[in-house]
Parts: C-alpha cells; sequence; structure tokens
C-alpha cells in the first residue's frame, strides 16, 4: 500500500503533531467545569482529550466519509445534533480542516458551546512546511486548513476571549523531536483558545403598584408607604 493511501491522521507525524497540541493546550483547559464536552475528531483512533478533572463526561465524534461517526451518527454537512448551550467545552480537533463545510461547522460549535464556555480548535497551519507535504500525503482528499489569524477574527466579531494562540510542533514533518524555539515560530500546528462570553442580563426594573388609602387615612404597618406616592 501506498504511503499516499493511508489515512493521514493515522500517520506518525501528525499523531506526534497531535499529542504535543494536547499537551500545550492541558494547562488552561484544567479550569473548565461543567457536565459536558464535545470532541470532535478525524478518526476513531485519534489522540484522547486531555484528563480534565472538574468535567463530566465527553461527547466522541469523528468525521468520516462525510459523516460524524462515534457515539452518534449524523450527516456531516447538516447541523449538530444537540441544543444550544449545551457543552461547557467544545474541542475541534483538526476538524475544520478535515470539515467539507467548515464555516457552518465553526457557527454549530459557536451555536452548541455554553456561554462562559471554552472552544479549543487545533490543525496544521497553512503557512508552515507542513501544508505541501499535507497536501501531497491527503492525495484526493480535499482539506481546507484554516488561517488561525482568521479564526481569531471570526471568533472576536461573535463575542469571544481569545486565551492562548501558539504555533505547535516541529518546523519539518519528519522531525520526531520539537524544539521550543522553533515551534513556537515556525511548528508546523496551532492551538487556538477562546471563551465564549456570558450573556449580559439586563435588571429589572420593579415598578410600584399604587396601594388605595382607607378612608381613615392609615395603613397597614406592612405597607411601604413609597407605593403609594
Amino acid at each position: 500500500m501506498s504511503r499516499r493511501d493511508e489515512n493521514i491522521y493515522a500517520s506518525a507525524p501528525v499523531r506526534r503533531l497531535q499529542d504535543e497540541q494536547t499537551r500545550a493546550m492541558t494547562p488552561a483547559l484544567q479550569r473548565c467545569v461543567g457536565d459536558y464536552a464535545l470532541l470532535i475528531g478525524t478518526s476513531p483512533e485519534g489522540v484522547s482529550p486531555p484528563a480534565l478533572p472538574m468535567l463530566g463526561c465527553w461527547i466522541h465524534l469523528h468525521l468520516q466519509g462525510g459523516r460524524y461517526r462515534g457515539d452518534l451518527l449524523a450527516a456531516g454537512d447538516e447541523s449538530l445534533p444537540f441544543i444550544d448551550d449545551a457543552f461547557q467545552l467544545v474541542l475541534l480537533q483538526h476538524a475544520l480542516e478535515a470539515s467539507a463545510v467548515p464555516g457552518p461547522l465553526l457557527d454549530e460549535a459557536i451555536r452548541v458551546l455554553a456561554p462562559g464556555g471554552v472552544l479549543a480548535i487545533t490543525g496544521v497551519h497553512p503557512m508552515s512546511a507542513w501544508a505541501p507535504w499535507f497536501r501531497w500525503r491527503s492525495r484526493s482528499a480535499v482539506f481546507k486548513l484554516s488561517m488561525p489569524l482568521r479564526l481569531m477574527t471570526d471568533l472576536q466579531r461573535e463575542g469571544f476571549e481569545i486565551e492562548q494562540a501558539q504555533r505547535v510542533g516541529c518546523v519539518l514533518p519528519g522531525s520526531a523531536a520539537a524544539h521550543a524555539l522553533t515551534a513556537k515560530v515556525l511548528g508546523g500546528g496551532f492551538v487556538l483558545i477562546a471563551r465564549k462570553r456570558r450573556r449580559v442580563v439586563t435588571p429589572l426594573r420593579i415598578q410600584p403598584t399604587p396601594v388605595a388609602v382607607p378612608a381613615t387615612g392609615r395603613l397597614s404597618p406592612s405597607t411601604r408607604r413609597s407605593a403609594t406616592l
């Protein structure tokens, strides 16, 4: 079997990159608290999500053949089968580049994320030495490598606060070790973490209800005098 025929996300270089991305994002995600988190990846053998002690349960999905598989089955070009604000954490693990509809997928991730929740995105950086290798290895598959700066702009427009944005991984796919300095500047992948702002609650002003004053001119001790003004 030609190496180009293999699932690129099962290849050793991409799995190493995913491991490095998980290590890079774990400290920031340790603060996530809630009952449910959603992971959308690219293969059933994908890298496991980080261990987060204050999160209850992970829902796992992966994109394969244009469909979501895993804990449930659904079409990859349709809305996610979850209610609004269902998750306190949504992790898109290389999912945007593997989706046929990356824009709508990002919109759906925003929709199912609860206010105050965290959206984490990983992927291959399009301005890295990995990009041509990635396109060559993927053969006929069409991958859309997302520019992190554009993702940040889109998320800020949707009311997100960017908490972490960095390049991760080796400069070249064939390298087995990542050097901190080169990974920060020329790393083949990226990690982006953003928090969805909580909805602003406008307090309601209580309107006083007029109280009829008895003919005696005296009010009950429990009646607020301001209610009669």
